[in-house]
């Protein structure tokens, strides 16, 4: 993809899978990283005794639904209280990534739903999974490459369009945002002056 032209991603979304951090930080060192919370919450519950695990859900969900970084903070002490006694495993994996499991809050909160979870790539694949499991096999790889090409065009047409887009030029201008609330800094004020100028 660099080599195609992409810059450095302002920040990448995955789950726990370590190839696609260690390829980020080799090519795109600087981008920021985002853990996928249903990933994560899918890891912590399997912590729990299932006749926990929907208090334990709820909890989580409290976690990333925060308003702010602090909030979450203590909804995180909140579950370590509850279950990290019984269950460490649990909250010691809510630690382990927490900085990562955080990031979006370094964004524009109109985008915070896109950027909380890879739903927005998995859920137009599960589509082409579907069928590409369905026909097994194909005898050649062109057959393979239309058909999902083609499925990712049908899939395409009922994606939920993005969340405030005028807000993607603030931050590729390098806007900070802190708890999803535009910071003013120097370098944004001559930007609005600018802006205003043009």
């Amino acid at each position: 993809m660099k080599a195609r032209g992409l810059r450095a991603p302002k920040l990448a979304i995955g789950d726990g899978g370590l190839g696609l951090w260690g390829a980020l930080r080799g090519v795109y060192p600087e981008s920021g990283e985002q853990r996928c919370w249903n990933h994560k919450m899918v890891n912590m519950l399997d912590q729990l005794p299932k006749k926990l695990q929907e208090q334990g859900k709820a909890a989580v969900q409290k976690i990333w639904h925060a308003e702010s970084r602090a909030d979450a903070g203590k909804w995180k002490k909140e579950f370590e209280k509850t279950f990290g006694g019984q269950h460490p495993k649990a909250a010691a994996l809510l630690e382990k990534d927490w900085t990562m499991l955080t990031a979006f809050y370094d964004f524009p909160k109109e985008h915070w739903g896109h950027l909380r979870t890879t739903n927005v790539i998995e859920s137009p694949f599960s589509a082409v999974r579907l069928r590409t499991s369905a026909a097994k096999r194909f005898k050649r790889v062109d057959n393979a490459t239309a058909m999902i090409w083609k499925l990712t065009l049908v899939a395409e047409r009922t994606f939920r369009r993005l969340n405030a887009p005028t807000r993607c030029a603030d931050v590729y201008n390098g806007i900070v945002f802190r708890d999803g609330a535009r910071v003013a800094t120097k370098d944004s004020k001559e930007h609005d002056r600018l802006d205003a100028a043009a």
